[in-house]
């Protein structure tokens, strides 16, 4: 009889442990969907040194209010609200609730951060829908597409490092291409520059078109957003502004006083023209081809001084020679001019 009823109380623990784990195996999924759900506005921020992504209260209780279809993956708790299913989510710690880190209006602003950039764990774990921010815990799953790009980089990396042996054609696509995007680019960034510019300076007012454009963290829907957001800061002084205004003219005139002439222009886009020249022309044929060249005076010059010394050694013997005769000449003119002299002197004697 002991065994029995130990045997039925360890199977209905059994059971209970079971039950339990599918409970956390279902929230674990109705957390991946939900997060993974693009309804539910999120953000990114640093909660204690570690970047986390995290969501409103209140987005939460409208979030599920909308889409109520996907707590049917709760089964037997699809009919729980909204704040009783994030208290789930607290407990089985797949959210910590957190609470902004500047809690005080920054100067010049008329009311505190939509969405901070840094977080603090809330000490009350309790779900609540009045500027309260809640943190996903767990990892997200990588998507495919990321999987994929992870192997695809290595051979771009490895195609990039390859470029100077590519056909001509392809480095002509790729040239253009590039250049393309980055006009594409930098017109993008000076647009939006000149339309914040003269709307502060003659409206005082903050418009930037593609507001999310230079954002770390956005996705790509919010990256080509045009219409800029409304501007919750308050209005500058007209003198600020007026002394903008002034510079920015003492620095348009400067440029213009400073530009190249037609000349200058002409020779720095010969320049150009011939690096990209050098970059397209290139080939490991025409490679070799100039070093061997380069290697062909060398040897040349090597040989000149060869022959050279060779020459030069072959002339000294002969030199020798003719200043050894030429000695042995000026001797024999020596003592024919003495035995000359000598016998005109005995004439002399003799008449004497």
């Amino acid at each position: 009889m002991g065994r029995t009823k130990r045997t039925v109380k360890d199977a209905s623990n059994t059971r209970t442990d079971m039950k339990q784990a599918a409970g956390r195996n279902v929230f674990q999924i109705f957390a991946e969907k939900v997060r993974d759900h693009k309804g539910l506005e999120s953000r990114w921020a640093v909660l204690q040194e570690t970047r986390v992504e995290y969501f409103r209260g209140k987005d939460f209780v409208s979030f599920l209010r909308n889409h109520s279809e996907l707590k049917d993956v709760l089964e037997s708790d699809k009919n729980l609200g909204a704040e009783d299913i994030a208290n789930i989510l607290l407990r089985e710690s797949l959210l910590v609730r957190c609470d902004r880190v500047v809690k005080t209006v920054r100067p010049g602003k008329k009311k505190l951060s939509t969405w901070p950039a840094h977080l603090e764990i809330f000490p009350d774990q309790v779900f609540s829908d009045n500027d309260a921010f809640f943190a996903w815990t767990f990892i997200k799953r990588r998507p495919l597409w990321q999987t994929i790009l992870s192997f695809v980089w290595p051979v771009v990396t490895l195609a990039i490092c390859l470029f100077p042996i590519f056909p001509h054609q392809c480095k002509l696509i790729i040239l253009y291409t590039c250049a393309g995007l980055l006009l594409l680019i930098f017109s993008l960034l000076l647009f939006r520059f000149l339309i914040f510019g003269a709307a502060w300076i003659i409206l005082g007012k903050r418009i930037w078109f593609f507001p999310n454009i230079l954002a770390e963290e956005a996705t790509l829907s919010e990256l080509f957003r045009f219409w800029p957001k409304k501007d919750e800061e308050e209005r500058p002084k007209w003198t600020v502004r007026l002394f903008y205004a002034v510079v920015a003219v003492l620095f348009i005139l400067v440029l213009r006083h400073h530009a190249p002439d037609e000349a200058a222009r002409a020779r720095y886009q010969k320049r150009v023209s011939n690096i990209i020249d050098d970059v397209l022309e290139w080939s490991p044929r025409l490679a070799l081809s100039g070093m061997m060249e380069k290697q062909q005076p060398v040897v040349n010059a090597t040989e000149n001084e060869s022959s050279s010394t060779t020459s030069e050694e072959q002339m000294h013997p002969s030199n020798g020679s003719m200043d050894s005769e030429s000695v042995t000449v000026q001797q024999e003119g020596n003592e024919d001019y003495g035995s000359t002299t000598d016998s005109n002197q005995q004439t002399a004697d003799h008449d004497l």
